[in-house]
């Protein structure tokens, strides 16, 4: 019946989403391809080809050259649309993944989560601090709630909702309070959704890697052509030579156009080849897939460039509560009357309140039960349940197992006033009416700041005594105990109010101190060996929260951030220190206790400007917003993290675990390399490429490797290269060399090593066979050309083949270690190798081959695979490997 009647409300009401606009076709994506300048320029050829081929050597034969360009052209096509559709349609599952919002609502009697496309009119949604308005809506109750309207109004002035003020727009973002709303409309019935059209489709905007390569392959673009106007103005010369020596000049045959019309093939070709397309694909492919694989590894990747930048962190500044620590919080130790006791056991706490006075127990829980963000609620089986924070969440089950009824006590007071957590207040207070009249404010938070406010305390006899030195003394060595157990303390303390100060602002001082608690919330495992894994990889690791410095070094000390000659301070001692302070502090500091947001950004902006680190910050508040924008990677938390913080972040660690966030540096790292893999590869092809063409020409009059065999080479080297080189899962050794950093260049010289060295022993071999092949295959008569021709392309094929197998590594002499595992890799290999064999033994009509004996076929495979151990002796030449030490930017 329930059911029945929110389908109906779903129908009446509509359904919390957007219309998103219109997925684009597979058909789109070839349109696309197929706008590409110089593939424009071969279609035109083979036209062209074509049409001369068939009325001067009739039908099939004169057919053959056009159509195998035509053919080609259809491959590349095919491929780089089906590549771009399928990077589309994840782009749009990853659009999908950042709807996937929880928020707590009232339903059917039943406070629950549910998602917020689920969310439905007559729902009462429950809003805190750094929570987005899910849905238009008016007030229900609450206190102090203040929303950022900007996004929907422009006016930045933050704007009061009360009984006066109740209407509540989607898109807006709640600065401070709480309160209930009732929701009235969803989706595109809210104002937000009719100003907005559609979603924009996510992953269009350009990385900076990608901005950069795409620079590059202009200018090796740039090169091609001038190569492929001097390989058409040689090849070409001697035709149109002989013609004008003989007065023919303006008379053409059929074979002559032919001639000229295919050396202009090859040269367009050429472009096509040197323009390495590729480069720009390559990124995207493998930012893509590391999107996909860092989903499965529990991190949501918001901004694309995220991916390339996390490889290049230098500085890791984590927040302790949930990321290093596991966010499961129990109150192990309080101290209440003087008396420390031990409350780990769940026998204790029921013994305890028989124990101590009844005034202290009974004050004890009116603070827990009233001055809380959490909530005791029923739910749809009978069973207790407690809703809220960590924090919140430890302190009620606290107070339930001291025999406290969280609804009989919310009943029997009423809450007149609230003023909410904040990083900068460090302290929630309310203010209660109580049942014989009369106020008391209760107020709990960081320990040094709640007892400063304190003059009273409550002692063994429940009496309320002064608060003198020694007593103050005796509690602050207490906390001091407590924080150095690694303890996360707390202290509440109440005060009673005159009957009109509650309209005034809650008061600071004159306090009565209830009691501490030390709250336990262990680390997380694997945090160890994840910081440890962080150092040998040369990124440093800084604690940057809002806890006590005791209970932080002490944390930090068990996760190993903390070392013998790191140091630990406070947020109010940064703040003073200068700036050329900070220059000699920084390096050193590994801990920043008692931090706000603001002494988080200020450490980031240093961070990132003075010292010129490359900075990954995690965050989980609203106040987290703008250190998390500074930031060249912002890690917000997924579970603990507000939807403001989640809105400024690059990348969102959806389980809240520092091990996720090294996760995510190794991807990114894995980003990075892969594409210099590439990069290596494809720049080995385009150089042997043009300089055999080039080479032949100028020497033969003839370019050994046609146009449609350029093409296929162009396939395997840009579209199916980037597939398997830019797919290689991440390797431990990642994690074992020193960050790219900001500054130095993208082409390293081990890079140039291997691509100039693979590049000699290529055209080395090419231009042997170009040469000598005739005789060292004994080849005769007039088939001898085109055999020679084929067993050139065959064996460049075959050295492509393998020197894709040799940029796996470049560094590592076994190339092989893993290769089994990546599918992608050997799919795209085994593919390359039967086409080629299908190209050459039954395509030698449309691609200019013939089919090749068994030995020849033994040695354009033996040269190809000669490339490897070529390559693994070239990697033991020495090079300078400096600029990998300070590497990201230059090209």
């Amino acid at each position: 019946m329930r059911e029945d009647l929110l389908v109906q409300r779903e129908q009446i009401y509509g359904v919390n989403k957007f219309a998103e606009s219109e997925p684009r076709s597979f058909w789109e994506f070839v349109w696309d391809a197929l706008q590409d300048t110089t593939l424009i320029i071969l279609a035109a050829c083979a036209f062209v080809s074509l049409t001369v081929g068939i009325a001067t050597e009739g039908w099939p034969n004169g057919s053959h050259d056009g159509i195998g360009i035509f053919a080609s052209i259809i491959l590349v096509v095919s491929v780089t649309a089906t590549s771009d559709y399928q990077q589309s349609l994840q782009f749009r599952d990853l659009d999908k993944e950042k709807r996937k919002i929880l928020v707590q609502v009232t339903r059917d009697g039943f406070r629950q989560r549910i998602l917020i496309d689920d969310l439905l009119p007559g729902d009462v949604v429950h809003l805190a601090v750094g929570d987005q308005v899910p849905a238009d809506g008016v007030f229900v109750s609450g206190f102090s709630l203040l929303l950022d309207e900007s996004s929907l109004t422009g006016e930045s002035e933050p704007v009061d909702v009360n009984e006066d003020k109740p209407f509540l727009s989607s898109g807006t973002k709640v600065l401070d309070g709480s309160g209930q709303m009732l929701v009235t409309s969803v989706g595109m019935r809210t104002q937000w959704g009719k100003l907005m059209a559609a979603l924009t489709e996510g992953g269009n905007d350009e990385t900076p890697l990608q901005v950069k390569l795409s620079g590059v392959a202009n200018i090796i673009g740039k090169i091609g052509l001038f190569f492929a106007v001097l390989t058409f103005v040689v090849l070409s010369q001697e035709l149109i030579g002989q013609k004008y020596h003989d007065g023919l000049l303006l008379s053409w045959s059929g074979d002559d156009v032919l001639e000229i019309l295919n050396h202009f093939a090859v040269a367009v070709t050429i472009v096509v080849v040197a323009v390495p397309e590729g480069l720009p694909l390559a990124v995207t492919l493998s930012l893509a897939y590391a999107m996909e694989k860092m989903m499965n590894d529990k991190a949501l990747v918001r901004q694309l460039a995220a991916c390339e930048t996390m490889g290049s962190a230098t500085v890791i500044c984590s927040d302790k509560t949930g990321t290093l620590t596991s966010n499961r919080m129990t109150v192990v130790k309080a101290c209440i009357c003087g008396n420390t006791v031990e409350v780990s056991d769940p026998l204790i706490p029921s013994s305890l309140s028989s124990e101590l006075p009844e005034v202290a127990v009974e004050t004890l829980l009116e603070s827990i039960l009233t001055n809380t963000g959490g909530e005791v609620v029923v739910d749809q089986n009978g069973k207790q349940d407690i809703i809220g924070t960590p924090t919140e969440t430890a302190l009620l089950e606290f107070a339930l197992s001291l025999g406290g009824n969280y609804k009989q006590k919310r009943q029997e007071t009423k809450i007149v006033k609230v003023e909410p957590f904040n990083s900068v207040k460090k302290r929630m207070t309310v203010i209660l009416e109580l049942p014989g009249g009369g106020y008391r404010a209760h107020c709990k938070g960081a320990t040094e700041i709640v007892l400063a406010a304190c003059d009273k305390f409550i002692d063994g006899s429940g009496s309320v005594v002064p608060l003198d030195k020694k007593t103050a003394n005796m509690l602050n060595d207490i906390i001091e105990t407590f924080s150095s157990e690694a303890l996360r303390t707390l202290c509440l303390a109440y005060r009673g109010l005159e009957d009109g100060s509650t309209q005034e602002e809650i008061p600071l001082q004159g306090y009565t101190f209830i009691g501490i608690v030390g709250i336990k919330d262990p680390v997380r495992p694997g945090v160890r060996e994840s910081v440890a894994s962080c150092r040998s990889a040369g990124i440093a690791v800084k604690m940057v929260t809002g806890d006590n410095i005791n209970t932080a070094k002490a944390i930090a000390r068990e996760c190993g951030i903390l070392t013998d000659g790191g140091l630990a301070i406070e947020g109010a001692e940064f703040r003073e220190k200068t700036p050329k302070e900070l220059l000699e502090l920084i390096p050193k500091m590994q801990v920043l206790a008692r931090s706000s947001p603001l002494d988080k950004l200020a450490l980031v902006k240093h961070l990132r400007t003075t010292s010129n680190e490359v900075v990954a910050v995690t965050g989980d508040g609203t106040n987290d917003a703008p250190a998390l924008r500074e930031a060249d990677i912002g890690l917000a938390m997924g579970v603990a993290g507000t939807e403001v913080a989640k809105e400024s972040a690059d990348v969102v660690i959806l389980d809240d675990n520092f091990s996720t966030i090294v996760t995510v540096a190794k991807w990114g790292r894995s980003v990075y390399v892969n594409i210099q893999k590439f990069v290596q590869f494809q720049l080995t092809v385009n150089i042997v490429a043009l300089l055999v063409n080039f080479s032949s020409a100028c020497f033969t009059g003839d370019a050994p490797l046609t146009a449609v065999q350029l093409l296929w080479v162009n396939m395997i080297m840009d579209t199916l290269g980037a597939l398997a080189l830019a797919t290689e899962p991440p390797n431990d050794n990642l994690m074992e060399k020193a960050p790219v950093g900001r500054t130095g260049k993208f082409i390293t010289n081990i890079m140039w090593r291997n691509i100039l060295g693979q590049s000699l022993y290529q055209f080395t071999v090419l231009w042997y066979l170009q040469s000598q092949g005739r005789y060292v295959f004994g080849l005769e008569g007039s088939e001898a050309d085109t055999v020679l021709n084929t067993i050139i392309f065959n064996t460049f094929v075959f050295c492509q083949v393998f020197n894709e197998v040799t940029s796996r590594e470049m560094e590592e002499i076994n190339v092989l270690k893993g290769m089994s595992e990546n599918s992608i890799f050997v799919g795209v290999l085994t593919g390359t190798v039967v086409f080629q064999f299908i190209l050459v033994q039954f395509l030698g009509d449309f691609a200019n081959t013939t089919p090749l004996t068994q030995l020849q076929w033994l040695i354009c495979i033996l040269f190809g695979f000669l490339g490897m151990p070529i390559a693994a002796m070239i990697k033991l030449i020495s090079v300078e490997p400096r600029e990998e030490q300070d590497g990201y930017g230059k090209l």
